[in-house]
């Protein structure tokens, strides 16, 4: 490995950043240094945090008994039950959510070409959330592997209506985000209407998850979403390379060999599929899907809001800082991010007014 200015053989190419140039038998590739250096920063907030986030809880424990508990197998068994069995997997969960949903987030604003296409806004996520509290409330099914199945089928089913809503000859990004809301603000309706119509308890358990939380989930859950996630993320790592160019328009990408109607189905199933494994074990957590890509393009000087390693750490460091502070705060992390994010697309609405101004 190396770094240069420009990949070999085009020299006279100038990309306008340093990139570093990764050449084997079976692999060739250019990556940007900045991006390199913004995820290397990143890693070391999320571990920075997350042991931070090990200490915190009712049987308190220092920074010192924490790193022993990871690093001395003959430390205080205690200790280690408390950091291994109860903290960590949340701390993974915080991690495994933000990735997945700033990957969603990425997915869906390369898709719109809009900063605000993100399935909080447009309905998707919502949609996922309604999924499951059909399932949980009218069901009776409480299992991961059946409210993941129907936040997978409500994000799917609510993605079918918003685009046909939209769709009148060509897809445009705005109309997109209006019939979202609109899709948004009838599927919230509807879930209230479910909620007050059932016993107390019912309405109680769906509001404690309707709240975001990652406290009562455990490898049990870990394990299935991190084989879930890592299929999707799989299957989502060409659409890296094919997003960003079907952002320069259909006839540009058609010509460049890519369909884009096909294109769009395949990314909306993923990006649903990624908001759905979160909205199953962790229930909303808003906002991440819009910031995360917004951040990272800021962060790496990106033209694109796709992105793999650093758009997925970007929302990995955002939740499990969220996470640490909402267990300070004693709430969800979901009512952390969603009192931040409300003032975020507060700023970004303007933001974009602005511009238009």
């Amino acid at each position: 490995m190396e770094t240069a200015p420009a990949p070999a053989g085009a020299a006279s190419v100038d990309f306008g950043r340093r990139l570093l140039r990764i050449e084997t038998t079976h692999l060739g590739a250019l990556i940007p240094v900045r991006a390199v250096l913004v995820s290397a920063l990143l890693v070391v907030v999320i571990i920075a945090v997350g042991v931070f986030s090990l200490t915190i809880g009712a049987y308190r424990l220092d920074i010192t008994s924490v790193l022993r508990a990871v690093v001395d197998p003959a430390s205080d068994p205690h200790v280690r039950q408390v950091v291994f069995e109860w903290r960590l997997p949340r701390v993974l969960f915080a991690v495994l959510c933000g990735a997945a949903l700033a990957l969603a987030g990425g997915i869906f604003q390369s898709l719109t070409r809009n900063p605000l296409g993100s399935p909080d806004i447009i309905g998707f996520g919502i949609g996922a959330e309604f999924g499951v509290t059909v399932t949980m409330i009218v069901f009776a099914l409480n299992t991961y592997a059946f409210k993941a199945a129907g936040a997978l089928v409500g994000g799917l089913l609510t993605a079918l209506v918003v685009f046909l809503l939209a769709s009148k000859n060509t897809m445009s990004s705005f109309r997109l985000i209006i019939v979202g809301i609109g899709v948004s603000a009838g599927l919230g309706a509807l879930t209230s209407w479910i909620l007050i119509s059932v016993s107390v308890e019912k309405a109680m358990m769906a509001a404690t998850w309707g709240a975001g939380s990652l406290a009562s989930l455990g490898f049990d859950q870990l394990l299935p979403a991190s084989a879930v996630f890592v299929v999707v993320a799989l299957a989502a790592l060409p659409l890296n390379r094919t997003l960003p160019v079907l952002e320069m328009g259909d006839d540009a990408a058609t010509a460049l060999g890519i369909r884009p109607a096909r294109l769009r189905l395949q990314a909306m199933v993923l990006g649903v599929a990624l908001v759905a494994l979160v909205t199953a074990a962790a229930g909303p957590i808003s906002f991440i899907a819009l910031a995360a890509p917004q951040i990272t393009q800021r962060l790496v000087r990106s033209h694109t809001p796709m992105g793999t390693v650093p758009l997925a750490l970007t929302g990995a460091a955002l939740v499990v800082v969220s996470d640490a502070v909402g267990q300070l705060l004693a709430v969800p992390v979901g009512v952390v991010t969603l009192s931040v994010g409300g003032l975020y697309l507060a700023w970004l609405l303007a933001a974009q007014y602005a511009r238009r101004a």
